[in-house]
Order: structure tokens, then C-alpha cells, then sequence
């Protein structure tokens, strides 16, 4: 078959490669967004699979709005499209070009965790369990019938860092399974349940903000899944943020947000329920250090309370 690959994170790499060894389908093109500003310089950088097709010599399209490119995607003569972390929306007029239609993996056992970062909230909610699925795409977002599902297992200190080049490999496989049954004409379409769906919103900077009321445990898992993007967060007595990028649970209790123990391996803060030691930090300004090395720099007492 000629398929057309939209996607523009990394995480599409795994899947992209996949097809790309195949002796049975070629990649006709690559669809991705746009060059955005990126660093201090604002310069306008290619997202990571542009780069990546580049390398390959593909063909890469990059629409301000995919409708835009509707007349060269149909020079393609694409069989079937393959949608993976696009980041834009597709239309029905471009979904009705290839004759087997567009599948896309999402990182999740849908319907649980449609919308964006699906890694990241599955972590963030202390979930034991993930997987991978390989969907139509239909009009609504992540809700098109489901082709085929793995699970797998979330480990007590993996955080969305560690999950996703597992997933993606795991999705790779999964979308080469659904390639050949859509190649055999053998696929079948599973409907979702929507009245069990979980909708969840694209992370924002304000997300990372650890609130002291939630248990110590909840709040572990917000950093393990919201590390490295966007960053949980605390502010110290001063007003500066002290980003928190590793954590661990203890019993003590006290005022939430209150720092019991200013030593050891780190901050100890009361949640609304247990502590957190802080055990890698990085303060305004300064590099990432362990909890330790934090408070040897800046000395704060126990009984001064982190907002």
C-alpha cells in the first residue's frame, strides 16, 4: 500500500521507521507541521519527524492548515493515511482521500484519556496499567472505532519519560499488525463506549504547581508523570520557584505545605496527607541537584511553610 504518515513528535519515530522497513508498503510522503520559534533565539526549527523524513529523502508536507494541502495529498494516491501526535486537527475532506482511511495510535487504553497527553495523565493518576491503541480516525478526537489494543504495565518509579519510547515500540508493532489486516481486508472495527470515555485537557504550565493539600502520594505521581513538561513546581518563602523533579512518600504529618525536616536527603513537606522528601530540585535560575546539595546552598527551617 502507499501510505502518507502525519506526525510531528518523536514519538511517532518508532512507527514511521516500522513502516519504512516494510518490503510490502511504501511511505509516500510525510505530513508535519510547520517550523515553529524555538529557544532563546526564536529561530524557526523543524519539528523532530521533519528532520527525521528529511534524513530518509521523503517528500514532507507542511501545512499551516492540513486542508490547505488537500489538492497535493491527492496526487499521492495514498491507500491508507497513518496519524501519530499530528498535533492538528484533520478534516473529513482529507480523511475521505485515501481508500482505506486514517488510523492513528494513541498512547492509551481508549476510551480512557482521549486528548493530549495521555502518558503523562496516566502516570499523573497513579494508573498501574496502560497500553497502546491503534484507532480509525474519525470527526471527534481519539473516539473512532478501535482496531486493535496491548496492554502494559506501569511500574511504581517509571514516569512518562520512561513510558514513552515503550509505548511507542509497542505501538509499532501494534500498527504494523493493523497495516496487514487492512492490507488482507481482515480488520475489524470495535465502536467505543463513550459513556465510559475520560477526557483529558493539554497540559498547561499552571498544572505543575504542586497544591500541599493533595496526598503525598498524588503528588509524587503528578511529577513522575508531569517531568520534564510542564515541570511540577513549589515556590519557597521568598516568592522563588524551586522546581521538584524527583520525590519520595513518608508518614509524617503536619500543616500542608509545611517543611518538617530541613535536612538529610532532602526537603521534608506535609501534604494533606503523609510528606514529601524533595530528593532532586532545581532552583530558580540554577541547575538541576540533588536535595541534599539544595540545602546546603539555601537553608530554610522547619515550621516555614512552601506555597
Amino acid at each position: 500500500m502507499r501510505i502518507i504518515f502525519f506526525g510531528s513528535a518523536a514519538i511517532g519515530f518508532p512507527l514511521l521507521a516500522a513502516l519504512l522497513a516494510s518490503t510490502q508498503d511504501e511511505v509516500a510522503a510525510v505530513v508535519t507541521q510547520p517550523d515553529r520559534p524555538a529557544g532563546r533565539s526564536q529561530r524557526l526549527t523543524p519539528c523532530p519527524v521533519k528532520t527525521f523524513a528529511r534524513e530518509r529523502g521523503l517528500p514532507v508536507l507542511s501545512p499551516e492548515k492540513v486542508k490547505d494541502g488537500l489538492q497535493e495529498l491527492d496526487s499521492f494516491k495514498a491507500d491508507l493515511f497513518v496519524v501519530v501526535a499530528y498535533g492538528q486537527y484533520i478534516p473529513q475532506s482529507v480523511l475521505a482521500l485515501p481508500k482505506h482511511g486514517a488510523i492513528n495510535l494513541h498512547p492509551s487504553l481508549l476510551p480512557k484519556y482521549r486528548g493530549s497527553s495521555p502518558i503523562q495523565w496516566a502516570v499523573a493518576a497513579g494508573d498501574t496499567v496502560t497500553g497502546v491503541t491503534i484507532l480509525y480516525v474519525g470527526e471527534k478526537m481519539d473516539a473512532g472505532d478501535i482496531i486493535l489494543q496491548r496492554k502494559m504495565s506501569i511500574g511504581p518509579d517509571d514516569t512518562s519519560v520512561i513510558l514513552e519510547p515503550v509505548l511507542a515500540a509497542a505501538g509499532a508493532e501494534l500498527l504494523m499488525e493493523a497495516v496487514e489486516q487492512i492490507r488482507h481486508g481482515t480488520v475489524r472495527r470495535h465502536p467505543q463506549d463513550d459513556s465510559v470515555a475520560t477526557e483529558v485537557h493539554k497540559l498547561t504550565k499552571e498544572d505543575g504547581r504542586l497544591d500541599w493539600t493533595l496526598s503525598a502520594e498524588t503528588l509524587r505521581n503528578r511529577i513522575r508523570g508531569f517531568t520534564p513538561w510542564p515541570g511540577c513546581f513549589c515556590e519557597i518563602p521568598d516568592g522563588q520557584r524551586l522546581k521538584v523533579l524527583r520525590a519520595a512518600v513518608e508518614e509524617p504529618a503536619g500543616f500542608p505545605g509545611e517543611i518538617l525536616e530541613a535536612s538529610g536527603a532532602g526537603l521534608l513537606v506535609a501534604a494533606g496527607k503523609g510528606a514529601l522528601r524533595l530528593l532532586e530540585v532545581q532552583p530558580s535560575g540554577r541547575c538541576v541537584m540533588d536535595g541534599a546539595a539544595y540545602l546546603r546552598g539555601y537553608p530554610l527551617t522547619p515550621g516555614v511553610r512552601l506555597a
